[in-house]
């Protein structure tokens, strides 16, 4: 066993970005819900479908942007169904949302079968002009795909989006009461449909990512729980856009850690590894449950909660 040299270490770091770009995705589209006072616990089976559509796209046309787009429009697709029965037909949140996550299992991999075998073209190799050669800092940061710097942008642009701006001061307002803004005049339901399906957009572009960048081919399952981890994330995050991104790269450095351990032939189950990044998260919550009052007073006040105009 070797330890970590400054080239293995700038590796893991840039592996821990693209890890923690998976999660960080689906962690903001389903923060867009929860402010809003829908919760959705689809992801995995959002990301899954999205997963298909992208890598199959990917395959027919050779664009990995088509496949993007793609896997954002079947996530949207989704959560856009999901949207309509819970919000319009007031079904329950937590149900709808398993038996979104079982139907998206099933139909990526029905759609998925004839796509096992099949390879994407050449991947692209990213490096950002001048910095990607710099020591240490160029591998470890400056040669991630370009999602992974939207990413970033995302979470910065969707923090000031919440706590800045108008729109975000009306969707935090639904979730926390949508009788008091249905009150004021706010249209409560699409407000919060635009909500879910923005969302729902971004958990496909993180199971597009999976099938087109972290891992470029197609495998049944191969989402592999992230989804429920991105679940967990919103609230080890309390909701907020910045600390989802600190998550995302603590669930990425343990992800990308088991695998640097397994290389350097530590001596410990494979098994015991590969739970690690689950461990890491179950314990996480579990230290922020100790203090309900801090969730409680985070958390949308409507979460979860149906709403009908009429009451």
């Amino acid at each position: 066993m070797t330890g970590l040299t400054p080239e293995s270490l700038a590796l893991l770091l840039a592996a821990t970005l693209n890890a923690g770009t998976v999660v960080a995705l689906a962690s903001l589209g389903l923060l867009i819900n929860e402010r809003a006072g829908v919760l959705n616990l689809g992801a995995e089976g959002m990301m899954l479908v999205a997963a298909i559509a992208g890598f199959a796209t990917g395959v027919n046309t050779g664009s990995d942007w088509l496949g993007f787009a793609a896997g954002a429009a079947a996530g949207a697709l989704m959560a856009g169904a999901f949207g309509a029965l819970v919000i319009w037909l007031n079904t329950n949140q937590y149900a709808t949302g398993l038996a979104l996550s079982l139907f998206g299992a099933g139909l990526s991999a029905f759609v998925g079968i004839s796509y096992t075998q099949q390879r994407l073209p050449e991947r692209p190799h990213f490096a950002i002009p001048g910095l990607a050669d710099l020591p240490f800092v160029g591998p470890a940061l400056f040669r991630q795909h370009p999602l992974v710097y939207i990413t970033i942008a995302l979470a910065i642009g969707l923090g000031w989006f919440l706590m800045r701006s108008r729109g975000g001061l009306v969707l935090r307002a639904v979730g926390e009461s949508p009788e008091s803004a249905h009150a004021l005049g706010y249209a409560v339901r699409p407000i919060r449909l635009l909500a879910v399906m923005t969302g729902g957009a971004l958990c496909g572009v993180a199971g597009a990512y999976i099938s087109l960048a972290y891992t470029p081919l197609w495998v049944e399952g191969m989402v592999a729980g992230k989804g429920w981890i991105a679940l967990a994330l919103t609230t080890f995050a309390t909701w907020r856009p910045g600390r989802v991104l600190l998550g995302a790269y603590l669930f990425g450095g343990v992800t990308m850690l088991q695998f640097q351990l397994q290389g350097q032939g530590v001596q410990i189950p494979s098994q015991f590894l590969t739970m690690l990044p689950y461990v890491a998260t179950i314990v996480v919550l579990v230290l922020i449950s100790r203090n309900p009052t801090w969730i409680r007073i985070n958390m949308p006040a409507s979460l979860g909660k149906p709403f009908h105009p009429g009451a």
